[in-house]
């Protein structure tokens, strides 16, 4: 099987590189500097030369507060016009399409998990952008996997988790949100979920994954925080205001992927095991 990943470099990219490795599995890695996504004709050209049975695409514009002006372009560019003309291409050489989306396609505004087949309802501009590469992707591919994931965290980039504990050299006290719900992922976890969906062939759609169980974000920065020597003190969204809109409850029901016998660890277990492997 030929596989090709796109954002090879990024936070997600790199985790599932190294999970293929592990498993001494073969793939083209490409990133912006190899592979320029927005690119109609660079990527068409680029996919039916190299002729992959399946597309791992990583690559994203992630930026949540930037894409709401100053980059609103570049996030279009990227998560949409990429998105379709990495579909468009898939479809050619009749390959699979593994895309990943997020919690944030949702409003949040129900106290309800959201399932696979809940209305998509996005109120920030990366929200829409990701919704909006869902439907391109549905638009020209039969064979795909639509992956919507939340709060993502691991080794190979920026995030929450190092975020907090890097606050935590420099101050005795942190704020953190505590009315904003959803499911930490580390990115282990949803890279060995995109190789299990492709590996069992499991019905091409939509699927959500993240750990299992629920927090809020005040929740998570204590957990991570725990054996630290700094108090972490609640604080509502209406004292910590964002740039984007983030949905006070983004928790995505996980009872499909689950059906699929695929062992989704808690968040908590997965945060243990993260911590460990940073700290060796």
């Amino acid at each position: 099987m030929k596989i090709l990943i796109t954002g090879a470099q990024g936070q997600l990219g790199t985790e599932l590189r190294h999970l293929l490795d592990d498993r001494g599995i073969s793939y083209q890695a490409t990133d912006a500097k190899d592979l320029d996504i927005t690119d109609e004709a660079v990527v068409d050209q680029y996919v039916k030369e190299y002729q992959p049975d399946v597309i791992y695409h990583c690559a994203a514009y992630t930026a949540v507060d930037k894409a709401e002006d100053e980059a609103k372009e570049l996030n279009q560019l990227v998560n949409v016009d990429g998105t379709r003309n990495l579909a468009k291409a898939a479809t050619a050489v009749d390959a699979t399409l593994v895309y990943i989306s997020t919690d944030y396609v949702f409003d949040g505004d129900s106290k309800e998990i959201y399932t696979v087949d809940d209305q998509p309802a996005p109120r920030n501009e990366y929200g829409r952008a990701k919704y909006e590469g869902e439907q391109e992707v549905q638009k020209y591919l039969k064979k795909y996997y639509i992956i919507r994931t939340s709060w993502v965290f691991g080794e190979y980039g920026h995030n929450f988790v190092y975020t907090m504990l890097n606050l935590a050299k420099t101050h005795k006290e942190l704020t953190v949100v505590d009315d904003q719900y959803g499911r930490p992922s580390w990115t282990k976890t949803l890279a060995e979920f995109m190789t299990f969906a492709v590996d069992h062939h499991l019905d091409y759609g939509i699927y959500h994954l993240s750990n299992d169980n629920s927090c809020n974000w005040y929740e998570f920065a204590s957990a991570i925080l725990a054996d630290k020597d700094v108090t972490v003190k609640p604080v509502s969204s209406a004292e910590y205001p964002q740039k984007a809109w983030r949905p006070r409850h983004s928790i995505l029901d996980l009872s499909k992927t689950k059906a699929t016998g695929f062992k989704i660890p808690t968040w908590q277990d997965a945060l243990k095991e993260f911590t460990a492997t940073i700290n060796k």
